[in-house]
């Protein structure tokens, strides 16, 4: 679509504008393109590139920024990622090296956010059910029994039960014993599939316990799961192209606060390989117009499970966020296979 000249202007002018926030003229361009052009010349493309849809003039100035589609074809096509440096690698594998998938997950958007300046968000998908490692039941009173779970990541989870009758110590160990020798390491999803027949063997009254223990405790383990985290938002308060916008700054930090639609296309990622953009109105959510989103997938076992990503001003470093998030994402399904 643009030829050599065009392309190195506009990879000039978007490099120029990210680096320094005001729009870009003639003679800056003319300066750092290493093109030798008279600036009539540069003027010609310049106009051949604003009405292509790729630059746009502010009013204010004789320069010209960089549109969404602009971006967009920097990105796609004249873009060359950096690497990370080595200290910045350490300090990802350092801290997603943890025990506790919970701690991985916030440390990852901690992360994000550090290295960036702008937000990290960390999505689980909700696809992945939570399981558990031990159970036990401890009487409180003659009708209310306190049920611990206890995950395979250590997590423990308390819910107390209204029974219909009184159990004796001996009756809830009984009960406890035989969902932990029977189903440990199973959702209690696949446990209520599983234990409809099985669970005949014994007394009715028991049954009931049974049942609502694999009722309260599926929720509670739901409930704990953290499926979405965001660290940094504060930074784009430091964002002169974002805090410009009170009103629209207000909107995004509502957007982060009510989660939905944020989580949904940051869900996107999970159906494609590597690093995906957003760049402003491509999300579809109008409060990110001012706003990209690079995200990717990360897995465990080598089954997509979750969504890490940045979201900051469309003026950003792509070439450095890029990295960024595709290495957090690698190194956050190494750990979390690992555990």
């Amino acid at each position: 679509m643009l030829d050599r000249r065009a392309q190195i202007l506009l990879k000039t002018l978007v490099e120029r504008y990210i680096a320094e926030g005001e729009p870009v003229g003639s003679r800056a361009l003319s300066r750092f393109s290493g093109l030798d052009l008279s600036p009539a010349t540069i003027r010609n493309v310049m106009a051949d590139l604003e009405e292509l849809g790729f630059v746009a003039s502010p009013h204010t100035s004789a320069g010209r920024v960089p549109t969404p589609r602009g971006y967009r074809f920097f990105v796609d096509t004249l873009l060359t990622v950096k690497p990370l440096d080595r200290v910045e690698i350490s300090q990802l594998e350092v801290n997603l090296h943890a025990d506790h998938p919970q701690r991985l997950i916030g440390a990852a958007s901690q992360l994000l956010s550090e290295l960036t300046h702008f937000a990290g968000v960390v999505v689980a998908s909700k696809r992945r059910t939570p399981a558990f490692r031990h159970i036990e039941f401890l009487a409180l009173s003659d009708k209310r029994v306190l049920l611990i779970i206890v995950t395979p990541d250590g997590d423990v989870q308390n819910r107390i039960l209204f029974t219909e009758k009184a159990y004796s110590p001996s009756e809830l160990t009984t009960a406890a014993n035989f969902l932990n020798q029977n189903y440990a390491g199973l959702t209690f999803e696949e446990i209520h599939r599983r234990v409809h027949d099985e669970l005949k063997q014994l007394r009715e009254d028991m049954i009931q316990l049974m049942t609502a223990a694999l009722e309260v405790g599926g929720a509670a383990l739901s409930e704990s799961t953290e499926n979405y985290v965001i660290s940094g938002e504060r930074n784009l308060l430091d964002s002169h192209d974002l805090a410009s916008n009170m009103s629209r700054l207000r909107e995004l930090f509502e957007l982060f606060e009510k989660k939905t639609l944020l989580v949904q296309i940051l869900e996107l990622s999970t159906r494609a390989q590597g690093v995906q953009l957003f760049i402003g109105g491509e999300s579809g959510i109008a409060t990110l117009d001012e706003c990209s989103v690079v995200t990717a997938p990360y897995e465990v076992d080598g089954q997509v499970v979750g969504t890490v990503g940045v979201i900051g001003p469309t003026r950003m470093a792509y070439e450095r966020v890029i990295p960024i998030v595709d290495i957090t994402a690698k190194l956050l399904s190494s750990a979390l296979s690992q555990h």
